[in-house]
């Protein structure tokens, strides 16, 4: 059984959609013992209490530097034997520390379709660029913003009436469903990467 470990800033409606699919049996092989936040009141910290999954809070104000602070978090991800780190709006750029202490073992969601509006607001910045096409992407962690490979995309057409509310809801509906096939494939060993190119072999 495979160990992943969620870290979250904030709401956590990710984490328990992942909760949820290992509930549920739809990803196999796996279960989330630990959840992360920086931050002491991010409501995924209660998600993980109702589930009674373990949780644990880094505070940055702790810490001199991000070196630092990746340095504590990697410390304590390698001593609970973490398997996985999944990232569900942790909004921390990870420093090359971190990335290469699990390498290719990061997994990230973004409300776009990357490489397309990287970065914290996703969503507003594509409906104020008014494409009419975004969605989501699943992808591995490297030492860029959003940059790594990606493992799944899904796209959504924006209508002429979305507001930034509404885009962000049924986004939020395509990665729910989304991320847990991601980690699913991921913890069975189905992700074959070839250069930047993720190959899906689910046969």
């Amino acid at each position: 059984m495979k160990k992943i470990a969620v870290l979250a800033s904030g709401n956590g409606s990710n984490l328990q959609a992942i909760l949820d699919a290992v509930e549920s049996g739809a990803i196999t092989g796996a279960a989330v013992t630990l959840v992360i936040s920086d931050k002491l009141d991010a409501f995924a910290l209660k998600r993980a209490a109702a589930s009674n999954v373990p949780t644990k809070c880094f505070l940055p104000a702790e810490y001199s530097t991000r070196e630092e602070y990746d340095g504590a978090l990697v410390t304590y991800l390698q001593a609970m034997q973490i398997d996985l780190v999944v990232l569900a709006g942790f909004m921390r750029l990870l420093t090359p520390y971190f990335v290469a202490a699990y390498p290719r073992q990061i997994m990230n969601i973004h409300p776009s379709l990357l490489p397309a509006f990287p970065g914290a607001h996703g969503v507003a910045d594509a409906l104020a660029y008014g494409v009419k096409v975004t969605g989501c992407t699943i992808h591995f962690v490297d030492e860029g913003m959003d940059t790594g490979p990606i493992i799944l995309q899904e796209a959504l057409t924006i209508n002429d009436h979305d507001t930034m509310e509404s885009l962000q809801q049924r986004i939020h509906e395509l990665e729910h469903r989304l991320y847990p096939q991601a980690i699913d494939l991921c913890v069975r060993g189905k992700i074959k990467l070839e250069g930047r190119r993720c190959l899906i072999n689910d046969n």
